[in-house]
């Protein structure tokens, strides 16, 4: 391997790895070098990112785990960071679109949704930062949205929530920063991965759907929808040395939709 490779002997931990932007992240970051644990709930699809990372001549392995669970939060960083040998970089990237409604809202859907994108983030980072502090440092990368820097009356809880991981980024970006651990998110705007059609499809027919895929792309100013892999390489940036003086980081990676 070159030595000009990004992540040339990084331990790293991806969670929601199997598909989407965190499979491409998962591809990227083995072929730049690092060692990855792929942490997704679909055992089938991390197996198919294990392979095809190991068949390119990357070295990964799949952790099975439902991040919406704090006891799965914390069993997948030990035993990841048991077959690692440790943790320098953690791209904590699980999430959900999670409700539409505001009035008559199913506070389970909410608890649901706070679990699975706030909850899970924080508690994958607080277990990963000690083996990082061991390991003299590290990265953190939190997968928030543009919905995370402008408010979106589409989908305000997935707003929120996504507001909330800017929050804890820019926090612990001073708390981590003695002991060399470095804590940014990325913000995507609309991407190209399974999760969109779910996401623009939540309580409409296809037709709805359509239309509010066609209405996002149209706010773009570069008028089409990200590839996952651009968003990947956007993470290999910050998760690696050449970032070495970026803490505290949202950054958007949207086209030119937040700067509209």
């Amino acid at each position: 391997m070159s030595s000009a490779m990004r992540m040339q002997g990084k331990r790293a931990i991806v969670t929601a790895g199997a598909s989407g932007m965190g499979r491409a992240g998962c591809m990227l970051f083995a072929q730049q070098g690092a060692t990855v644990a792929v942490v997704d709930l679909h055992a089938g699809r991390t197996a198919a990112v294990v392979a095809e990372v190991t068949a390119a001549g990357g070295r990964a392995r799949g952790f099975v785990a439902d991040l919406s669970t704090p006891e799965e939060c914390r069993r997948v960083i030990a035993e990841a960071a048991t077959w690692l040998g440790g943790i320098d970089v953690l791209w904590a990237h699980a999430g959900s679109p999670g409700p539409v409604a505001v009035e008559g809202i199913d506070v389970g859907e909410l608890n649901a949704a706070v679990a699975l994108n706030l909850t899970s983030a924080l508690l994958c980072a607080g277990e990963a930062a000690p083996h990082m502090r061991q390991a003299g440092g590290g990265a953190l990368l939190f997968t928030s949205s543009v919905a995370g820097l402008v408010g979106s009356t589409f989908s305000p809880v997935y707003s929120a929530l996504k507001f909330g991981l800017v929050g804890f980024t820019q926090s612990l970006a001073q708390r981590f920063a003695a002991d060399g651990i470095r804590v940014n998110a990325v913000c995507p705007g609309p991407v190209d991965t399974p999760m969109l059609p779910a996401f623009m499809g939540r309580n409409v027919d296809a037709a709805g759907q359509a239309a509010n895929q066609a209405r996002i792309v149209a706010a773009v100013p570069l008028g089409r929808l990200a590839r996952p892999e651009e968003v990947a390489h956007a993470a290999l940036w910050l998760l690696s040395d050449d970032a070495s003086y970026v803490t505290g980081v949202a950054l958007p990676v949207d086209g030119g939709y937040v700067a509209r």
